[in-house]
């Protein structure tokens, strides 16, 4: 075709340059996006890694640890506790809640009797005399107590046979202190009196109380309430179970008059003195 064949409009195409389609995007600037993205990424990984601990978050972490590690002790140590109360039988622990309602009772009955007494004080027309009264029936109480003094009444008598010699010295003790808990008033082993400050050790194959030897069969008299003191030393895992394991045979007699004869020395101490002016 011949020059003259062009027309106007064919030579202004040739002319123009062909226009990229719509759209796509310049290789340049492609590129450079992906370089964007690929350091925003390593920026990050760089942020996250190694983990940067603070001294606080790190005390913050000590301490929630102690706590949880407090906590799961504590569950621990209740379960331990109850565990011995699942495996009782019925009765048992209704004799058990029985002892706690007595014991409560007790203590009742004494916040009782201290507010009579001061009430007597507040209203006696002779408060001098009425002092002394108290004073003197205080002083008997403190006698018992003490051992000084003699005492009679309700009570039980157990007998501790030891024929295989596997008592010990601990395991009376243990009958000592739940028959206080129980509210016995007045405790003697042997001819032995027990008072607050008693002790007991180990002998060869018999046992010594504050220093004086005793042997088998070892027998408690104990003045108290008989239903508060039998059924304390036959609780669930109590000293007469615990005494049974041992071989050991262990009677029980309540009684309307117990009388705990044996005597103590009144001792001076030796730093303590009254505080009353």
């Amino acid at each position: 075709m011949s020059n003259h064949d062009e027309t106007p409009e064919n030579r202004l195409r040739k002319e123009l340059p062909e226009e990229a389609p719509v759209g796509a995007p310049e290789p340049a600037q492609a590129s450079e996006e992906q370089q964007a993205e690929l350091t925003g990424r390593q920026r990050l990984a760089q942020g996250l890694w190694p983990p940067r601990v603070t001294r606080a978050q790190l005390i913050v972490a000590l301490l929630l640890f102690g706590l949880g590690f407090g906590l799961a002790v504590q569950v621990a140590s209740n379960s331990d506790g109850d565990s011995a109360l699942r495996g009782a039988r019925q009765e048992d622990l209704v004799r058990i809640l029985d002892e706690l309602d007595d014991r409560t009772q007790r203590l009742e009955d004494e916040k009782q009797g201290l507010e009579k007494q001061r009430d007597e004080l507040e209203n006696s027309s002779n408060q001098a005399e009425e002092a002394r009264r108290q004073t003197v029936e205080k002083e008997r109480q403190l006698g018992i107590l003490a051992g000084t003094v003699a005492a009679q009444g309700p009570g039980i008598t157990m007998t501790i046979d030891d024929t295989k010699g596997t008592v010990e010295a601990d395991m009376l003790l243990d009958a000592i202190q739940e028959l206080r808990a129980a509210g016995a008033e007045a405790i003697q082993v042997n001819g032995v009196r027990v008072v607050a400050g008693t002790y007991l050790t180990d002998s060869g194959n018999s046992v010594s109380v504050d220093g004086n030897k005793i042997n088998a069969p070892y027998r408690f008299k104990v003045i108290g309430k008989p239903q508060d003191l039998e059924p304390a030393l036959n609780i669930p895992g109590g000293v007469v179970q615990t005494l049974e394991k041992e071989q050991a045979t262990v009677t029980i007699e309540r009684s309307d008059k117990i009388v705990v004869d044996a005597l103590r020395a009144a001792k001076r101490p030796d730093y303590a003195r009254s505080s009353s002016q």
